[in-house]
């Protein structure tokens, strides 16, 4: 990370590692082109020259910056006071009282951590999200792509969930862009293959006895012979441009993955971050275009993730470090249903987490496995201290600042449940590191 303090607040995210090619992904400001330049706000409240550049060159790839500047191959330390100063300009003081306490326990200068806290505490919250870097040619940008029609596999893995996949293929359809097929690994209990005989759709069904959502989708991207792979829930909506936007995407930037983003309910607003452009920092299987050439290079899902978390999370990860560029993709949604009845979902609920039973691991195993491969025990520690209590209440809080701070109140009366469900979930997950990783080759 560029700023020394992220660690403590995103201490497992994509752009904290450099790529295998031993770069950062944050581009050098002065190899920017001018335009972009003039779109960031140069803060001169930092102590260190160094300081600003690397506040501009977050800046610009949280906008929305995606070009081919020169990066940074090392990262210099900032004085404390900056780092504090920075945190303050992007997160809300809660968080930056946090890293301040967290600092103080680990045994750094209370009296050189608690006034340079202090110093910056009238440091402006940044609006960044509401002035992104503008992409204008995309409205008017005819797709090469797109003229040569190349054919796309929509990869739909399924479990008993007949009712919305109707609603799924009525959307397919519907589609502009017309030259792509449908493969459907189905895990049903009752398998009903007369099912697909009712939609005007070029569908491949297979049916796999075993439940398992990684294999199926690992099945799915053998069995196509597309050079590109469109990922799909059982369980989403789309527009009609949907495929259309995606392949514009790659051929806009010159991508290999287009992620699209998700909204919850019908008519809600896109969240401010996945609301333009921008290089990003995950990939969800439930709505992603990745080229079949990322899989022939880095190979398939790592079946580690099998009926467990975050198996998405690593293959986005493994192709951020590849070099592959990954770009957010705002016209590209899906009104994603979330049903309660049917899925692959068999650990926890809506996310990594939060678990169904109090015994149950916290967090999936999975998802420690996922930390400590690639980021160390160490950050995954620090992961377990920043998510763990707020993940006590329940998934439709978790933006609710009263509930959240209700839930690490609870976190603490809790704190030997907790405990134990952390060391069940630490030591389930260095069995699978010892197990290593269960990734084919295509």
């Amino acid at each position: 990370m560029l700023f020394n303090f992220l660690t403590y607040l995103q201490p497992t995210h994509y752009f904290s590692l450099f790529r295998n090619n031993n770069d950062s992904i944050f581009p050098i400001i002065a190899d920017l082109p001018e335009h972009i330049i003039e779109q960031l706000e140069s803060d001169t409240h930092f102590n260190s020259n160094v300081a600003t550049q690397y506040d501009l060159s977050w800046q610009a790839l949280q906008k929305g910056y995606i070009g081919s500047a020169k990066t940074y191959s090392s990262i210099e330390g900032l004085p404390i006071e900056d780092n504090y100063l920075f945190l303050r300009k992007y997160f809300h003081f809660l968080w930056v009282f946090y890293v301040l306490v967290f600092r103080i326990l680990s045994f750094k200068n209370p009296v050189k951590e608690f006034k340079s806290w202090y110093k910056t505490r009238n440091t402006k919250r940044s609006n960044y999200v509401n002035t992104p870097i503008e992409h204008e040619d995309w409205s008017h940008f005819e797709s090469g792509l797109l003229n040569e029609k190349p054919k796309v596999s929509v990869v739909i893995p399924t479990l008993n969930r007949y009712l919305y996949l109707k609603d799924v293929f009525q959307d397919l359809e519907q589609q502009d862009y017309k030259h792509f097929e449908v493969i459907v690994v189905d895990q049903s209990d009752d398998f009903q293959v007369q099912f697909y005989n009712s939609f005007a759709l070029d569908i491949q069904v297979t049916h796999q006895q075993e439940k398992a959502l990684w294999l199926a989708r690992n099945t799915a991207i053998r069995k196509s012979k597309a050079d590109y792979l469109l990922f799909f829930d059982d369980d989403s909506r789309i527009d009609s441009d949907w495929i259309r936007n995606h392949l514009k995407c790659l051929d806009f930037f010159n991508a290999d993955i287009s992620s699209g983003v998700s909204i919850s309910k019908v008519g809600a607003k896109v969240p401010d971050h996945y609301s333009f452009f921008r290089i990003s920092d995950q990939l969800d299987t439930g709505n992603v275009l990745i080229k079949k050439d990322v899989f022939k290079t880095i190979g398939l899902f790592d079946r580690q993730f099998e009926k467990q978390r975050m198996g998405d999370g690593e293959f986005g990860l493994r192709a951020y470090l590849h070099g592959y560029l990954n770009v957010s993709n705002p016209f590209a949604k899906r009104l994603h249903l979330k049903v309660d009845s049917g899925g692959l979902r068999d650990m926890g609920i809506w996310d990594a987490f939060r678990t169904n039973k109090w015994f149950a691991p916290r967090p999936i195993p999975s998802v420690l496995y996922l930390f400590r491969r690639y980021y160390g025990n160490a950050s995954a520690k620090r992961a377990l201290w920043r998510t763990i209590p707020l993940s006590i209440m329940p998934y439709k809080f978790k933006t609710h600042k009263g509930m959240i701070l209700l839930g690490i109140f609870i976190s603490f009366l809790l704190t030997p449940i907790v405990f134990l469900q952390v060391v069940k979930s630490w030591r389930l997950s260095s069995i699978k590191l010892k197990q290593g990783p269960l990734i084919e080759s295509l």
